[in-house]
């Protein structure tokens, strides 16, 4: 080696994930680069005078974790108020919204369940009943797709009756015409959203480099951003001029929704590429549904309730349009797509789009899918990316909110991660945070177990397990495909960008159940330590 690296890392087994070198115990970081990786004898060769070495003992070093589907910027205005995941029915609802605590007089919650409502209608009259007719109450249901507001958050914000969205959203109304409070999809919420309290920006400058770094603790040296509206980058700005560097490597996804025109879809490419230290613009979201929740999936049959019947653009050919117009200018596209039909209708489009398409885009969530459509996947170079933990919001005996609605049949093929990847399907895995728990240790686990590490709730479909080494790459190499980036991160190899997850658990040995609780020695994105025990 020439020149000296600024960085040794040396642990007693490093899982490479580069086939010209599957293991080594030493690795060498200069730059932000990747430029030997050896065993410990050769490391002494390495070292100059300004050199560190990390001796992390018996610790396991593999690639940097990367989470394949993110909002940590959008979230941390989601995530805003009182935290109702652990809210299981509406008396705990009851008890949680009288010890809220009150923003601007607002109370603002986020992450309620669904099944909390024991399949009765989601309607404002438990806030109301609860806290008066008077508070302004905002409820984000887990799903992010919905909410609950209370009558006074509706007249705050102008909202009397329905409307009409140039998206397929929702503000449900009872026969006579009234608001119920529910607010299904972004155009209805965001009526409401535009009068809530905000925190101020330096706040949120502060919170969100917090919470990066709490994600850096817990492995994650990098994030797929499934946004980027609003001050997204005038936050990560300024978090690199206070701290230096964001603590992730972002790659981020700026929305095309329903309504856009060329001119918009000409702002979108336009800000491809668009960087900073640790994040750049590199790709563009799109939307073809909403949920199964929220009625607003697009499922080749109905739901139970007639619902999900519909894509989220009211033209789906639309949507067509847009994806062929940013690929031909180079643009990859990540899709939304929850239901069969959904699914269907993004591998159309990209059929449609010739081989050039080939490993360029991606499909979201794909939460049922019928094992033929499976296939396509893989025919078409489309390539899944899945949060495995969403199906903890279902049971396995298919009397939650979500099984209901889609029936056995189509529950019985739901987060089909197993089928996808025997198929020879590229699948990212991610967590969609702040809709479930960003920890990456707890996702790598509940892929092997499909049920949360450390409990004895009963398996959904766990037929569709992943293998520790599928569940790892899901973190690594196939998030390094699913972002254009498999010739520069993904594996511990000379030349790739030196991002490194250690654990004190070996992933690929350790019992799934212990995985989740390895603790993190050290983290580092783009050849910066993020995180030391």
């Amino acid at each position: 080696m020439s020149v000296a690296p600024d960085v040794i890392v040396l642990a007693s087994r490093i899982h490479t994930l580069d086939p010209g070198r599957p293991q080594a115990t030493a690795v060498a970081v200069r730059d932000g680069l990747i430029t030997a990786v050896g065993d410990e004898a050769e490391a002494r060769h390495w070292r100059g005078p300004g050199t560190e070495v990390v001796d992390l003992g018996d610790a396991t070093v593999v690639p940097g974790l990367v989470d394949g589907h993110s909002h940590p910027v959008l979230g941390l205005d989601l995530a805003t108020g009182t935290d109702l995941s652990g809210v299981r029915d509406l008396d705990g609802l009851r008890t949680a919204l009288a010890g809220a605590e009150r923003i601007d007089g607002w109370i603002l919650g986020w992450g309620l369940d669904h099944n909390a409502f024991g399949g009765h209608p989601v309607h404002r009259d438990i806030l109301e009943a609860a806290l008066g007719p008077d508070t302004p109450v905002f409820i984000r249901l887990y799903d992010g797709h919905s909410a609950l507001a209370s009558g006074a958050a509706l007249r705050a914000a102008g909202v009397t009756g329905a409307r009409s969205f140039a998206q397929r959203a929702t503000v449900v109304c009872d026969p006579d015409g009234i608001p119920t409070g529910h607010l299904i999809e972004h155009a209805a919420m965001d009526l409401v959203v535009a009068v809530m309290p905000r925190r101020p920006f330096a706040e949120r400058r502060d919170a969100l480099h917090a919470l990066l770094s709490d994600m850096a603790a817990s492995g994650l040296t990098g994030a797929h951003v499934m946004d980027a509206a609003g001050d997204v980058l005038d936050l990560l700005c300024a978090v690199e001029e206070r701290h230096g560097q964001v603590p992730l490597r972002l790659r981020l996804h700026p929305w095309c929704m329903p309504g856009i025109d060329k001119d918009g879809l000409d702002e979108l490419v336009a800000l491809q590429a668009t960087a900073g230290r640790n994040w750049l613009v590199g790709g563009v979201k799109f939307f073809i549904d909403g949920t199964v929740e929220g009625g607003s999936a697009w499922l080749e049959h109905p739901d139970c309730h007639g619902q999900s019947r519909d894509a989220l653009w009211l033209d789906p050919a639309d949507y067509t349009a847009a994806v062929h117009h940013l690929h031909a200018a180079g643009v990859r596209t990540a899709t939304h797509a929850i239901g069969d039909a959904g699914v269907r209708h993004v591998l159309d489009t990209v059929a449609a789009l010739g081989a050039d398409a080939r490993m360029r885009h991606r499909i979201e969530h794909i939460e049922t899918l019928p094992y033929e459509q499976a296939a396509r996947f893989a025919e078409l170079g489309v390539i899944a990316s899945m949060q495995p933990t969403h199906s903890a919001y279902t049971r396995a005996d298919h009397t939650d909110e979500w099984s209901t609605r889609v029936g056995a049949e189509r529950a019985r093929r739901a987060w089909i991660c197993r089928t996808l990847r025997d198929t020879g399907v590229v699948l990212a895995l991610g967590s969609d945070w702040p809709i479930a728990r960003f920890d990456a240790r707890e996702i790598l686990a509940y892929a092997q177990l499909r049920r949360h590490p450390g409990t004895d709730i009963t398996p959904v479909c766990p037929e569709q397990a992943l293998t520790p080494l599928m569940a790892l790459e899901g973190y690594t190499t196939h998030a390094a495909i699913a972002a254009g980036e498999a010739h520069r991160a993904g594996r511990i190899a000379r030349g790739l960008r030196a991002d490194l997850t250690a654990f004190a658990l070996d992933p690929l040995i350790t019992p799934s159940d212990d995985i989740a609780q390895s603790p993190v020695p050290l983290t580092m994105s783009n050849g910066r330590i993020t995180h030391r025990a």
